[in-house]
């Protein structure tokens, strides 16, 4: 059906790329296009795709070189939480029997990291991200154990998944299958997950998302060791802090040890952060 706006108008309300088959059936035709091409309103990326000034560098790359975004350029055009030390290259999936990519040329002098596999699941049909599911089987291989981890807890709260539908999925990887079987879906954030997984070593009971005196507690370490792992977009305002300081009181009449710890302590200094909660451990902090 024909929409009110003009191709340049649609391509760049639509993302600012688009597939020729999408503007088709928008109500484009052939002719339309390839007359806009010619005036230069829009320009022809290879044989399928068109788009304006408006298109991110990343897509525009990932159709140019014929293949669909990957690994951690996918996890972050869905705005997953990525950690700090992912690399900034441009991964791409690319079909292993399909013609050769062509590289696009990138901002900086690191060339795209190319992903040669066979696709887990389909791939949306116009779009050019791999599926959800390849995303999270390269970023199993590509990063770290504990940061692919956060990107997975991530994924399934951004994308509503079912950890127990994650573990039926026939992963190509031990990385992706190790993720699978940790990924608990309970994370708030990233800084949560990379919490709770450099604590497990410690064999302690360790319950995340604990209601206490009306308040989700962050992590409840035994029965009395109350953590609040505080990133800075949710608790940087005057109103938040008041809260927080309000619920710390709260928790330390129940009884309960309060220990909160900001985004820069977890990610920059977290030897600092091991060594307080070892202090309360061993003086029983954790203990009824």
């Amino acid at each position: 059906m024909r929409t009110h706006l003009s191709l340049p108008g649609w391509i760049s309300a639509s993302g600012g790329i688009a597939h020729r088959q999408a503007a088709l059936a928008a109500g484009f035709t052939i002719a339309a296009q390839r007359a806009a091409v010619r005036a230069e309103q829009v320009a022809r990326l290879r044989r399928n795709w068109l788009a304006t000034d408006a298109a991110p560098p990343d897509l525009r790359a990932a159709a140019l070189s014929g293949g669909r975004l990957a690994c951690v350029s996918a996890a972050r055009r869905r705005r997953w939480w990525i950690p700090e030390t992912a690399s900034a290259e441009l991964h791409l999936h690319v079909d292993p029997h399909g013609a050769s990519p062509v590289m696009p040329p990138t901002d900086t002098d690191t060339p795209p990291m190319v992903h040669w596999t066979r696709a887990i699941a389909p791939p949306p049909g116009y779009g050019l991200l791999e599926s959800v599911e390849d995303t999270l089987a390269h970023v199993a291989v590509c990063l770290p154990p504990e940061d692919a981890l956060v990107v997975w807890e991530s994924a399934v709260r951004s994308e509503r998944l079912d950890v127990e539908a994650l573990r039926r999925v026939r992963w190509n990887s031990l990385p992706a299958r190790a993720c699978a079987d940790a990924v608990r879906g309970l994370s708030d954030s990233g800084l949560e997950t990379i919490f709770v997984t450099r604590l497990f070593r410690w064999q302690l009971t360790i319950v995340h998302q604990v209601m206490i005196a009306g308040h989700h507690i962050d992590f409840l370490i035994g029965t009395r060791l109350a953590v609040q792992i505080d990133g800075y977009a949710f608790h940087s305002s005057a109103t938040q802090r008041s809260r927080d300081v309000a619920l710390d009181a709260e928790l330390t009449l129940r009884g309960y040890t309060v220990l909160r710890f900001t985004y820069a302590q977890v990610v920059h200094d977290w030897p600092a952060v091991e060594r307080v909660l070892a202090r309360a451990v061993a003086m029983g902090a954790h203990l009824a």
